[in-house]
């Protein structure tokens, strides 16, 4: 049995990270410096959502899945993003949906049983923060998760979901296609927008998924109702970042671009540290995201390197 060491899992920060793509580029600037005051006093002006970060309830919904408002980053409790931890090796081709059988056949993997998963924390490794960058790979053509798998993880009662990609949810799933209040249906690298170029590829069931019209038009509203109708219930837009809401709503937290050494992790159980400040009616938080390890159980693959913004 080897030394217990640290393994940081959260990508640098700087004015220059790669961030979601309607937030503010952060601004960072000096109260004092050295030359003129003898110190150092620097201050960040940036959306709290911004690199490696934790989400709270209020986040995304005004009521949980028990009828009451939906919490603020102050009422959860101080653990809720720590504790014992797996780190699942997701396989899934590039822009797909994660689906309960993928999360199973990541656990067969990482020799855990799902049943074993309840009050810990789920790291989700789909190889997604290695493509970490100002880009429409990362952002537009991430693969990631919906109301499935929002789904599987409040059956199995786990504690928290750390993702290493854009957010808790499919791009599609977000304002980057045809949710939100914004709608934003970015141009993808063909020129055509993203939704269109996902039905090319995948077909429009598939894409259905993440649209709430076209769902309704191609399997009717009764079937909408069955998957969505919980989340409609409580005011929801059903296929508008469901995984997100699946959670929050059922208390349990997440983390979006977690990063550094995960490669490091991928099948193994540890220990997982994740704090936000302590910020009243706060909907979420930049934080640091480390695991504790035995150093003979890691993996044995080099140190992240990161070419984005200079680094």
């Amino acid at each position: 049995m080897g030394k217990k060491v640290f393994v940081d899992l959260s990508h640098p920060f700087s004015a220059e990270i790669p961030r979601w793509p309607y937030f503010d580029k952060p601004v960072i600037d000096n109260a004092h410096t050295m030359a003129k005051g003898g110190v150092l006093t620097q201050k960040i002006t940036c959306t709290m959502h911004t690199g490696t970060h934790a989400d709270a309830p209020r986040h995304v919904m005004e009521t949980e899945f028990d009828g009451k408002r939906a919490r603020y980053t102050h009422e959860m409790p101080v653990d809720a993003y720590t504790g014992d931890a797996v780190c699942l090796d997701i396989q899934i081709e590039r822009w797909g949906l994660i689906l309960p059988h993928h999360i199973e056949d990541a656990c067969k993997l990482a020799n855990i049983k799902p049943s074993e998963l309840e009050g810990m924390v789920v790291c989700l490794n789909t190889g997604m923060h290695r493509k970490f960058d100002d880009s429409k790979e990362y952002y537009h053509y991430s693969c990631g998760t919906g109301v499935e798998a929002g789904k599987w993880f409040v059956k199995h009662k786990v504690k928290c979901v750390a993702m290493d990609s854009q957010a808790l949810d499919h791009p599609l799933h977000t304002a980057m296609g045809n949710n939100g209040m914004t709608r934003m249906n970015l141009v993808g690298a063909s020129g055509k927008p993203i939704t269109e170029e996902y039905a090319e590829q995948f077909g429009e069931e598939a894409y259905a998924e993440f649209d709430k019209e076209a769902y309704i038009k191609l399997h009717g509203k009764e079937a909408y109702d069955k998957k969505f109708g919980d989340l409609e219930a409580i005011g929801c837009w059903g296929t508008w970042e469901p995984c997100h809401k699946q959670l929050l709503g059922h208390g349990i937290v997440g983390v979006e671009n977690l990063g550094g050494d995960l490669d490091k992790l991928a099948n193994k159980r540890f220990r997982f540290f994740c704090f936000p400040i302590r910020w009243y009616l706060g909907d979420g938080s930049m934080v640091r995201c480390v695991a504790e390890i035995d150093e003979d159980d890691m993996n044995a693959v080099p140190d992240r390197d990161y070419k984005y913004g200079g680094f």
